[in-house]
């Protein structure tokens, strides 16, 4: 009889729809970019890479190097924004290469950019749970990081299924308030005159300031701390009015960014002096504790409390950014299914209209990257966080140049010659610049990464391998397609 019964449901019930769309109209010009910022961790990107690009960089010259980023940057947008003005789609890159030269090449975009996002992702959960292990430590508590870490990718997990309204505003608190601590530095520096050596542009801005030492070393980790400000585009189907909303927030991030960085970067340098800064970096970095640079001086400025409040701040920096990358990859994961490029089932969205099958996915991801490293008891900071922020940006820079050359493509096929300098000239530079930056990293990725050639190789290798496995998974994706399609005409 039950079993007669549940046939009846089956057969006389409509089949439960499962829904696929997104909560539209959900988010505006502002909650994107906290969710860009978010991804960029401020406090994360001076604490972790200052003392780095000014040791091993350029020294007083690192904040021209994070403002040569920026403008590079401020180029790609140019194209960026010109194809998100007529491509609405929230899988960014992976639409607007698949625009210009078909799913194959786009899907290969696609698993590129879930590698960079993943992986980052990974690095940050890796310096998260040692930053929040180290806190807990001072207050004579002992608790391994991946025991944090992996706590935290549950509480993200949860998070990542609410609504998008939630996400934008837990990340606005966290956000500002690191924002407010480091701005607080920054304009104490200024209005005090600065160090023993006063403030001067020169010293960090000008053209030999930013060539001294070793300046593609700098310019790898500015590229770092811009890492996620294409992000705006993966939101566009959340977006209030996507056409303005999406470029109005790639230029605000890129600029805020970059103006952010460069200027706080720029009073770090000025609090310790152009001649000496160098020296005070590579005096942190020898200590074992790098964070030194920069919670020393705001101790000194503040109080032992500000230490503390940093401290803390730098354990939501992360965190924010962790919630971030897993909004975005949700969203890539969510853009392909739709698409038929993954299981159709990660396009499914709860009541929230959130990508909760997608976020189960990325989870798992999270928590399958960092797992070797716990077990092997490695270093979670030496190895899980400079290893995998290393593939990241290298994996990215691919990507932009990719989505550069398909913006020429695009118009050109389009014959739109309109606007030259948003379709053509802007692009066409942009690849050109990138590619140099690109360059710079791959020559210096062992530095970049503090590890052996032999795992520098394994990690760059590991971006070609992606992009061909993209392609050759769609190419199998259309070849099953067509002979479905064919084997319906011939019945």
């Amino acid at each position: 009889m039950s079993i007669s019964n549940s046939e009846s449901r089956t057969t006389d019930a409509p089949a439960k729809e499962h829904s696929t769309a997104l909560r539209a109209g959900s988010i505006g010009v502002l909650g994107i970019l906290f969710f860009v910022l978010s991804a960029q961790a401020p406090l994360t990107g001076i604490v972790g890479a200052s003392p780095l690009a000014a040791a091993l960089g350029n020294g007083a010259g690192a904040p021209g190097a994070y403002l040569i980023v920026g403008i590079v940057i401020a180029i790609f947008a140019v194209g960026f924004v010109a194809m998100s003005r007529r491509i609405q789609a929230n899988g960014a890159f992976y639409a607007y290469i698949t625009a210009a030269f078909g799913r194959k090449t786009g899907t290969g975009a696609a698993w590129l950019a879930l590698l960079a996002y993943n992986t980052i992702q990974a690095a940050m959960y890796g310096l998260y749970g040692a930053a929040f292990s180290g806190l807990l430590g001072s207050m004579g508590l002992q608790v391994p990081w991946w025991l944090l870490a992996l706590a935290t990718v549950a509480g993200v997990q949860v998070l990542g299924s609410l609504n998008i309204e939630l996400g934008a505003r837990v990340l606005a608190v966290l956000v500002g308030l690191e924002v407010a601590v480091l701005l607080l530095f920054g304009f104490a520096v200024l209005f005090s005159g600065g160090g023993p050596e006063g403030i001067s542009l020169a010293a960090s801005f000008s053209p030999e300031a930013i060539a001294a030492g070793a300046p593609g070393v700098a310019i790898m980790f500015a590229v770092a701390s811009m890492f996620g400000f294409e992000s705006t585009a993966i939101y566009s189907a959340e977006a209030k009015d996507p056409a303005r909303t999406v470029a109005r927030a790639t230029y605000l991030s890129v600029g805020v960014i970059a103006v952010f960085f460069s200027f706080i970067s720029w009073m770090l340098v000025s609090y310790y002096g152009p001649s000496r800064v160098m020296d005070a970096a590579g005096a942190a970095l020898e200590s074992g504790d790098s964070t030194s640079f920069v919670l020393g001086p705001m101790v000194e400025l503040f109080g032992p409390w500000a230490g503390v409040v940093t401290g803390v701040l730098l354990v939501t920096s992360l965190l924010a950014g962790i919630i971030a990358f897993h909004n975005g990859i949700n969203r890539y994961l969510h853009s392909l299914a739709l698409r038929g490029s993954m299981p159709a089932i990660l396009a499914r969205t709860n009541r929230h209209r959130a990508p909760a099958v997608a976020a189960w996915i990325q989870t798992a991801a999270a928590v399958v990257l960092m797992l070797p490293f716990a077990v092997l008891a490695l270093d979670p900071v030496l190895t899980l966080f400079s290893w995998f922020s290393g593939l990241a940006v290298a994996a990215l820079l691919v990507l932009y140049i990719l989505c550069s050359i398909a913006v020429v493509g695009y118009f050109r096929r389009e014959r739109d010659d309109a606007q030259l300098w948003q379709t053509l000239i802007a692009p066409a530079l942009a690849a050109l610049l990138l590619g140099g930056i690109l360059f710079l990293v791959v020559s210096n990725f062992t530095a970049l990464i503090g590890g052996s050639a032999g795992t520098a190789a394994a990690l760059l290798v590991a971006v070609p391998v992606v992009f061909a496995a993209g392609v050759l998974v769609e190419a199998r994706v259309q070849r099953r397609h067509k002979a479905e399609s064919l084997g319906h005409t011939v019945n």
